[in-house]
Order: structure tokens, then sequence, then C-alpha cells
């Protein structure tokens, strides 16, 4: 599970450990590895509570610090896993890590010759290059044998990107490419009879748009009215928004499907994969934030 420390990486990991997966997490913000890996974001989450939560529902949780930028620490990560469980049978590229960089929506539509161009291309060294990297380094442990599955996580389906413009040129572009990764990687897997999926969640109540509205996934409903001192009313749409633990649930929908072959080189949203296997977010719901945009 690489990018598993907060937001759609950690509901992914904890879906996985609710099917009882063992589930490997990586990240960069860790409590007890090394204080030369640092994430964009100054937050406490790290992958050891998501590993935590992962052994918690019933998984194996296993923390690993990771830059997924650096080439050489993913390639001792690959060797490591290769030692230690000889074989990968999902890999969950979610890595991310540019939600400041990507601005606050005053800042959108900014016209790439006025964007700030060093952040620009982070924003895709961030989204594109650390999931090249990885690919490259952790696939030849999921074609080792039949049946393996790889899921590309982007912000948006292939057919609902390509008829809108997404944010900024650098945006857009990232998560165009993700879903365009999970198509040719699907190509370059089917003869090791192994599965690419571009899998998209809807509006997430990650930690950080819980904090931009101050409420929990607790008390979130909270937001529409403006009760909340001192933050912004959530707005229209954030009542089909969805937990983290959906897309992970449908990660694991994915993974438990013996037929999941008929999904290669596709582009779904969580809530497609909930009206195909029938489960529901935490709270019984299965919302669809897409359709109503």
């Amino acid at each position: 599970m690489a990018g598993a420390t907060r937001g759609a990486g950690r509901g992914i990991a904890a879906g996985l450990g609710e099917a009882g997966a063992t589930v490997i997490c990586t990240g960069r913000s860790s409590r007890s590895g090394s204080g030369a890996i640092r994430s964009d974001y100054a937050r406490a989450e790290t992958i050891e509570e998501t590993a935590e939560l992962v052994t918690q529902l019933g998984g194996v949780g296993i923390a690993i610090q990771v830059d997924h930028l650096d080439s050489a620490q993913v390639r001792r990560l690959a060797a490591r896993v290769r030692h230690d469980h000889g074989h990968i049978d999902v890999l969950v590229n979610d890595i991310w890590g540019a939600e400041v960089l990507k601005g606050s929506p005053p800042t959108w539509n900014t016209p790439i010759w006025r964007h700030d161009l060093e952040a620009g291309l982070r924003i895709l060294r961030l989204a594109v290059d650390t999931h090249l990297i990885t690919s490259h380094h952790l696939l030849p442990l999921l074609i080792d044998r039949p049946g393996g599955l790889l899921i590309e996580v982007t912000d948006g389906t292939t057919a609902f990107n390509a008829e809108r413009y997404r944010i900024s040129v650098f945006y857009d572009l990232a998560k165009v490419a993700v879903n365009r990764l999970a198509f040719s990687q699907g190509h370059e897997l089917a003869p090791y009879g192994a599965t690419a999926v571009a899998l998209t969640p809807g509006w997430l109540r990650s930690e950080m748009m819980l904090d931009n509205f101050g409420v929990t996934e607790e008390n979130w409903r909270e937001a529409f009215d403006g009760s909340v001192q001192g933050y912004p009313p959530a707005p229209e749409g954030f009542e089909n928004s969805e937990s983290p633990r959906y897309v992970g649930r449908a990660v694991a929908a994915l993974a438990t499907d013996p037929q999941r072959a008929r999904w290669n080189q596709h582009s779904v949203t969580s809530a497609d994969l909930a009206y195909e296997y029938g489960f529901t977010d935490i709270d019984g719901s299965q919302p669809d934030s897409w359709t109503r945009r």
C-alpha cells in the first residue's frame, strides 16, 4: 500500500485489513523512522497509525518508511518485501502528497504562465513519478504468478476528466496521467494474468477535508449549516461525500473477485464498484458524488 499515511491510502489499507490481508503500509510520515525523510505536509498522521488500524480490523499491518520519489529507497523496499513475503498480491499506487501545492479554491484556474512553475512541476513529480518508480521496482513481485492486481488511485475517471478542466494544467495532467498509467500498465500486465485498474474515490472525507470544515468523521454532517464556529459551511454536494473506508472496500472487493481480470484497464469510481459488489460505506450508505457533479 504505497501512500498509506492518510486519506484514501489509509482507507484502502483499512479496507484490506477488514478483509484479513497483510498490508505493508508505506509513506514518508513516521513516528519512529528517519527524520531525513520528510512529508510535504506538517501533519500528525503516521504510517504506524495506519498499520495499527489494519491490525485492529483483523489484518496484519506493517509500517515501512519510504519516499517513493527516491528510486533507491523503493528498490530497498522491493528487496525487503521479496525477502520477508516473497510475493505481492495487490499493489496500490496511492501516492500523492500535493494537496497543499494544488492550492485552495480561490487559486484554482490560474493559467500556466501565472502558475508557480516549481510548484507545478513538484505536483507532477509527486503524482506521476512516484507511481512510475513504484511500479518499476514492485511489479516484478506481482507478476511472478497469475492473478495480481494493480490499483492506480486518481481523481476522476477517464471519461469524466476527458471533458473537464481540473483545477490547473499541472493538476489536470497529473490526474489524467494516472488514469492512463492504469490503461498502459494493464496492457503490459495482461500476458502475466495480472490486472490494472484506475480507481477514484468521490468527495473524500479525508483528515484534511474534515479539518477544513472543523468537523470529524463522527459529526461531519454539522458542516452543512455553518454551526461550527470559525469554519466555513460545507458547499453543496458534501452530503454525498464518502469516508476513506469506502474506497478501501472497493479495493478489497476487487482483490477478492476471482473474475477481476474483467476490469483490466478500466477506470472506475468507488461508487461504481459499490453498485457492482454490494458493499457500503461505514454508515451503511452507497454515496456517489460523481453522478451529481
